[in-house]
């Protein structure tokens, strides 16, 4: 997976930032293992080893940099980018799913062995599934260290540390410092009067990042009660394995400013990992935007604005619903049927901050049998939300960030009243397809004929595999409220 070792040298002497989190650079004379941007003095060509992963690298023997954190750069590109059962089950890792299931849960999802599973991602990434576990558990412990106050034991067992000894054990391995001089002074954030427990972090991305198709698309689309922009960061609750969530999401120059609060701080991995898959902040948009850019229909648009990101979902489920309700109708009626779904058979949660949240999207289990005349469209459409959230409900249709994109897509297609445009939105938000192609899209249309594009389909071909990226680019053409940051409170 990692590139070759004259490619590597040559990015850590140039200190490139867009092979962070693609590889991880060992120092043999130190015993340190860095990412490639590090502002440390490079060592000799002799005393560097080139890992796929941190949790690789740890194995080795080396431990994290103190002074670059290689445990904070962005993900690799390549697990989301890919549709294989390695790629599945990073995405599935990053959830937290081997926290709380154990490597049997993880391997039962993706429909493989215990062992198939860990010789998978030994032979691509230099660790088995519980290492990549253990290095993110680590990740966690020292956020929750560094911004919190939360005593120690609770730190562990909230990073999915199963006890102390392990907990102390890890972070020293890894830090090479003790979890009470990790921590150092004594912090301010912690639980708020609402009983929630309150972070503030950075999150990182690869530049170019071009924030205004992102939060411009989920501010326009914003369901009232559970999403909404306000004081320039767009806000939304959080479904989490152990209780509800909120998080604010703001653009900055050099990172995306979260401001989280959580039911449980064990759900912090999943949380972040899903904020940082909504946003597609672990993209490498030099990599998209340098193939797009050989089109003479793209390359303007790129150089207009590069670094677009495709806006995907914190609930893939969620999404799938949301794309019924906007079948043939506008923005605003879509949000208005979404809106009416919530304040009927959404989860009500009290907003931490006295904000407009005040529901969970419903659970595709509580659409499946809605009264007939719930929403005011066709029954017709109405019998497509239910048939689909009982597909969703019930496992036929797998959306999860460890789904099999192939399988997925023609499970959706064999429900009735799910056409083309469904499949692909879906696919492109829910599945995280970078090549999904929503060609029926009028937005897409429109497009077309502005550019004066005769034939989009044929034209795109080229653009494989990463037409959901040209998608965002042509969408771009419409001054459209998605294409921008809202300038305005809503």
């Amino acid at each position: 997976m990692i590139p070759d070792r004259d490619t590597c040298l040559a990015a850590v002497a140039s200190r490139d930032a867009r092979f962070d989190g693609t590889f991880y650079t060992a120092v043999t004379s130190t015993g340190i293992y860095c990412r490639p941007s590090c502002p440390a003095r490079t060592p000799r060509p002799a005393h560097l080893e080139f890992h796929p992963s941190a949790a690789s690298a740890q194995a080795a023997g080396f431990r994290a940099c103190k002074r670059c954190r290689p445990d904070a750069v962005p993900g690799s590109p390549e697990w989301d980018a890919r549709a294989d059962v390695t790629a599945r089950a990073m995405r599935l890792i990053g959830d937290g799913v081997v926290d709380r299931e154990g490597v049997d849960g993880l391997a039962s999802r993706l429909g493989y062995s215990v062992r198939q599973v860990q010789r998978l991602t030994l032979d691509e990434l230099g660790a088995t599934p519980l290492s990549l576990a253990r290095v993110q558990r680590a990740h966690t412990a020292r956020i929750l260290l560094t911004t919190t106050a939360l005593p120690l034991a609770e730190v562990a067992f909230a990073a999915g540390f199963g006890s102390i000894r392990t907990f102390n054990d890890t972070v020293a391995q890894v830090y090479a410092a003790t979890p009470s001089a990790l921590r150092g002074r004594a912090r301010e954030g912690g639980h708020t009067d609402s009983g929630l427990l309150e972070l503030r972090l950075r999150l990182a991305f690869r530049a170019p990042f071009d924030p205004s198709n992102v939060f411009g698309h989920l501010a326009a689309t914003a369901v009232p009660g559970v999403e909404e922009w306000r004081d320039g960061a767009y806000r939304r609750t959080l479904r989490l394995p152990h209780g509800p969530g909120f998080v604010a999401l703001a653009p900055r120059a050099d990172h995306v400013a979260a401001r989280l609060h959580l039911s449980d701080p064990r759900d912090l991995t999943p949380a972040l990992g899903r904020c940082r898959r909504l946003l597609d902040l672990d993209a490498d948009p030099v990599a998209v935007d340098d193939a797009l850019s050989s089109d003479p229909v793209l390359a303007p648009l790129v150089a207009r604005a590069p670094g677009r990101r495709v806006p995907r979902t914190v609930d893939g489920d969620e999404f799938a619903l949301r794309a019924v309700l906007g079948q043939q109708v506008s923005t605003a009626a879509a949000r208005t049927h979404a809106a009416r779904l919530v304040e009927r058979f959404g989860e009500p949660v009290a907003d931490p901050i006295g904000g407009g949240l005040t529901h969970l999207f419903p659970e595709a289990g509580t659409l499946v049998d809605l009264p007939p005349g719930t929403l005011a469209f066709p029954a017709s459409r109405q019998a497509t939300l239910s048939g689909l959230a009982e597909a969703l409900a019930s496992g036929r249709v797998d959306l999860s960030p460890g789904a099999e994109r192939d399988e997925a897509r023609a499970r959706l297609a064999a429900l009735r009243g799910i056409g083309p445009w469904t499949v692909e939105m879906v696919a492109m938000r829910s599945l995280g397809d970078p090549d999904a192609f929503p060609v029926t899209d009028l937005g897409m249309r429109r497009a077309a004929e502005r550019l004066g594009v005769v034939d989009l389909p044929a034209l795109a071909r080229a653009w494989r595999p990463w037409r959901a990226y040209a998608t965002q680019y042509l969408w771009a053409v419409d001054d459209h409220p998605i294409n921008r940051l809202p300038q305005e409170d809503s």
